[in-house]
């Protein structure tokens, strides 16, 4: 996943690249170097309202002026139990209970804890074991670097993977089965993107069929990770939502506070809770930032204009609209399919002709250097796409019209077309 990789950030006194984004406003977004393009990703998904929201702005600077820091060790504060309170409401899925943390990796890593915590609690022998998906991406911290099923350096930074388990996704639940066969009494909790967020990979409603019915059998938790498709972006609120039976617990972020502060949360249902309380047990977890009053503040006035400016129905225009000029980019010889729903989506593309050759020919799968350099490409032309496996992502935000969506086709078919001819 090209954008999990940082840049080491240069001091001051150095050149910046020309390249470099400067400032934000609704969907565009202006760089160094003059360019003004459309953001077709919403920054990393995570912008669905549009850059600069007065509204979310106002109040985080209330929150500040109030109570610049209050923390949530050992008590609670009135910013972060309205906030549980909304967000519970938001979902409209039967949970109980927020924990807050700073991000989506944190929210995962916090998120493994817990459910391995749960069946210390409950289970008449420990549970150790996660299950996680192959492709999946779950963030970069240390627990949430061994979830992901991406191959992201694991081996290099000496990333714990001995209690993580990886199965595919699209083999109807074969390999998942033949997991709990052989593992099921010390498995935790299986942990699902309902549309991977590396690649657009959407989970078939077969793989789902069969978790339902191992969870009926070996009753382990089910978590669905929702940062990066939670809030609308498919086209229903949250996708777990359609799911036969809902999820133990849902992990949001990205789009949580429109981009505006870092926060993410752990929402659980009765089941998770009623242990803890049960047993009067507390879990073993702390983020100083988690939950501040500011990032409270900014998670209510999204959750406030989500309603107020009806971001869902939004959301399903757009993805009306990419309908119309996905088949229009599909007549490229280039682009060799489309994947994904809603307002997340990714064209899968071959890599560009070969020198040698004296006509075009579709090659295999485009690469990781094909794909970033069809990338910036695309920014040339005045709009910003996502790299993904041999694919660009679209990701637009809910607030984008119908004139940007063209023009987002055009700048990737006419991208293309440029490198055809090179």
């Amino acid at each position: 996943m090209t954008s999990s990789w940082t840049f080491l950030v240069r001091p001051s006194e150095e050149p910046s690249r020309t390249d470099s984004a400067v400032s934000a406003k609704g969907t565009r977004i202006r760089f160094a170097d003059g360019l003004e393009a459309y953001c077709a990703t919403s920054g990393l998904w995570n912008v669905p309202l549009g850059y600069g929201r007065e509204e979310i702005a106002d109040a985080v600077a209330r929150a500040l002026r109030d109570a610049s820091y209050l923390t949530l060790f050992r008590r609670s504060h009135p910013y972060a139990e309205e906030a549980a309170e909304r967000v519970i409401a938001f979902t409209r899925m039967p949970f109980s209970r927020v924990l807050f943390a700073t991000s989506g990796g944190a929210a995962n890593d916090l998120m493994m804890k817990l459910c391995r915590h749960y069946w210390a609690l409950e289970g008449l022998s420990p549970r150790p074991i996660v299950v996680g998906l192959r492709g999946s991406y779950h963030g970069l911290t240390f627990g949430a670097h061994a979830l992901s099923g991406e191959e992201l350096s694991q081996s290099l930074y000496g990333v714990e993977g001995r209690e993580v388990r990886h199965v595919p996704f699209d083999d109807g639940g074969a390999a998942l089965e033949s997991l709990f066969r052989r593992e099921g009494g010390r498995i935790a909790a299986l942990v699902i993107e309902p549309i991977l967020g590396s690649g657009a990979f959407e989970v078939p409603g077969a793989f789902l069929a069969t978790v339902q019915r191992l969870r009926e059998h070996y009753g382990f938790l089910l978590v669905a990770d929702e940062v990066a498709t939670g809030f609308g972006r498919t086209g229903v609120r949250f996708a777990s939502a359609g799911w036969a039976q809902a999820p133990d617990a849902l992990v949001l972020s990205k789009a949580l506070t429109n981009g505006a502060c870092a926060a993410s949360v752990v929402v659980v249902n009765d089941r998770i809770a009623a242990a803890f309380e049960r047993h009067d047990s507390m879990l073993v977890h702390g983020e100083t930032q988690a939950g501040a009053p500011a990032s409270c503040a900014a998670i209510l006035a999204t959750l406030d204009l989500f309603e107020q400016t009806g971001a869902g129905e939004h959301f399903r225009t757009v993805s009306a609209q990419l309908d119309v000029v996905q088949e229009r980019m599909l007549a490229h010889p280039r682009i060799l399919g489309v994947r994904g729903r809603g307002a997340f989506r990714a064209l899968s593309v071959s890599g560009p002709p070969s020198a040698s050759r004296a006509a075009f020919e579709p090659s295999a799968d485009a690469s990781p250097g094909d794909v970033v350099q069809l990338v910036e490409r695309v920014r040339r032309r005045g709009v910003i796409v996502h790299p993904g496996p041999s694919a660009v992502q679209l990701i637009p935000a809910a607030i984008s019209h119908s004139d940007d969506i063209d023009r987002t086709a055009d700048a990737i078919l006419g991208a293309l077309d440029e490198e055809t001819a090179a």
